[in-house]
């Protein structure tokens, strides 16, 4: 039984690739030396975090590191140059720099590796955040100016950062491939800690890996079963309609767990260095921080958190019964960085195209194959169909039966996902096509049918309070008539 145990985990360590390993060994090594960042100075603290991101990105990106290191000089020129217009020249430049990234092969370069790419994913956000954060800190110092009185923003810069605090800040190894996203004033705060050896730091780091072991091994073993490169040959199609619906639910199983893994484990790294960590009155958001000023009491104890720095909720992610709350607990300090910086510059109105234009440029984000644009492309089209079916349904209906609309709109929103993730992990329009026109554009075709449906019985509804008020108007047309007669006779 041992050798046979001992066999599956060298199997499954097998399956996993060189840059998986890689990762691995990143993650694992950056949570023991996560609590050494606890002992020094900020300015030790600050170089040493600097040091050992740029020995990471360069032992990792080879020469491919300079193309982070451009995109940090040039944040910088846009902020001195112009602070005003920082945000969205930064916004501009960092988007169109990822598209030169992606195509340096026509440009005769050689291919960035998996890691440079992962860095310069990190390193945009980062970027567009410095920006944002360099524009406010200017307007709350000349609203101090002219109001003669302290800012209540929460969170803002206490002066501008230098060259050097904005490599710092983008090569800090904390988080550097892996994420979570933090802003600039979340890194300040973790240099300044006044007392970092008194925060906690075994026991939520501990919590926080209870189950990624649990996750690994789900992963390593339902891929291993389940390969996605089987649902690319002619034999899958040979199977069952309903085997190659339910691949896709294993699909996105794996997609789950090997994320669920990582992310638990880049939260622990930052746990253990501290980075993050705020009273829990301080309110604090996934990605953004605190969001009121917060002022403990001296005579109780104060009870901190990690929530600044939280990616992903597992529970959460997995029965939430919404499509739309779905995102708000996966990759959750990047939907907060797309809440704040993409969705209210939308060039729309409208919610559902809202949502569109932050999904599309959250697909270029990830990157130009057309499986990330088919995939977050149909998150707006399953918000309008579960809108119009909690409208026109839904509202309805009494208690039980309002649960028993949430538990299939669980079902159908985990489906949802399952079909999203399709895209996501086959990448080319074809593969992805091909697949979904396999189980018949299931998703879609449900989907359409929920809005249209909901818009029927909207349109019933209209044409209910339509006769009613015809009826209405009719009446009071035959009691005035009546009164006419009874003057006529009188």
């Amino acid at each position: 039984m041992l050798q046979f145990c001992d066999y599956s985990i060298h199997g499954m360590i097998r399956e996993m690739s060189p840059d998986e390993l890689v990762y691995l060994g990143i993650l694992s090594a950056s949570i023991p030396i996560g609590f050494l960042f606890r002992y020094p100075s900020p300015p030790v603290k600050q170089g040493a975090a600097l040091l050992l991101g740029l020995s990471i990105t360069i032992a990792t990106c080879q020469v491919h590191a300079l193309h982070s290191l451009v995109t940090v000089l040039g944040t910088w020129i846009i902020i001195k140059s112009s602070w005003r217009s920082a945000p969205a020249l930064s916004l501009a430049w960092t988007f169109l720099y990822l598209l030169f990234f992606r195509l340096v092969t026509w440009f005769g370069l050689p291919p960035p590796t998996p890691f440079a790419n992962a860095i310069q994913l990190l390193l945009t956000l980062k970027m567009v955040s410095l920006a944002n954060e360099v524009q406010s800190f200017h307007l709350e110092k000349k609203q101090e100016v002219s109001s003669f009185s302290k800012s209540p923003v929460v969170g803002g810069l206490s002066q501008e950062p230098s060259l050097y605090d904005m490599i710092a800040y983008s090569y800090c190894y904390v988080g550097i491939m892996t994420g979570p996203f933090f802003r600039f004033q979340t890194y300040v705060d973790w240099l300044r800690q006044p007392s970092s050896l008194d925060l906690p730091g075994w026991v939520p780091c501990m919590l926080r890996l209870r189950l990624v072991p649990v996750y690994g091994a789900l992963f390593l073993t339902a891929n291993m079963y389940f390969p996605l490169a089987y649902v690319r040959t002619e034999e899958f199609l040979e199977h069952h309609f309903f085997f190659r619906l339910f691949y896709m639910t294993v699909v996105f199983f794996v997609f789950r767990m090997r994320f669920y893994a990582a992310w638990c484990g880049a939260e622990a790294g930052c746990i253990s260095a501290g980075l993050g960590c705020y009273p829990e009155g301080a309110l604090s958001k996934p990605g953004g921080g605190p969001t009121v000023n917060y002022s403990p009491d001296p005579e109780i104890p104060v009870v901190y958190d990690f929530k600044t720095i939280q990616n992903i909720d597992p529970y959460n992610t997995d029965f939430c019964v919404k499509v739309r709350h779905g995102m708000r607990y996966w990759n959750m300090t990047v939907q907060w960085w797309l809440h704040h910086y993409i969705y209210p510059n939308s060039p729309f109105k409208a919610y559902a195209l809202k949502a569109g234009w932050t999904m599309f440029i959250s697909a270029y984000w990830h990157g130009l194959h057309a499986g990330y644009y088919l995939s977050f492309l149909t998150i707006p089209l399953c918000i309008a169909a579960e809108s119009a079916m909690e409208a026109s349904v839904r509202a309805k209906l009494g208690p039980r039966g309002q649960s028993a609309f949430d538990w299939v709109h669980w079902f159908l929103k985990m489906r949802a996902y399952d079909y999203m993730c399709m895209g996501f992990v086959l990448l080319k329009a074809s593969d992805t096509v091909h697949y979904w026109t396999s189980i018949y554009f299931i998703i879609h075709i449900i989907a359409l049918a929920c809005i249209l449906f909901g818009r029927l019985m909207k349109g019933g509804k209209r044409e209910k309070k339509k006769s009613e008020k015809e009826e209405k108007i009719e009446g009071e047309k035959k009691e005035v008539k009546q009164e006419d007669v009874r003057e006529k006779t009188e």
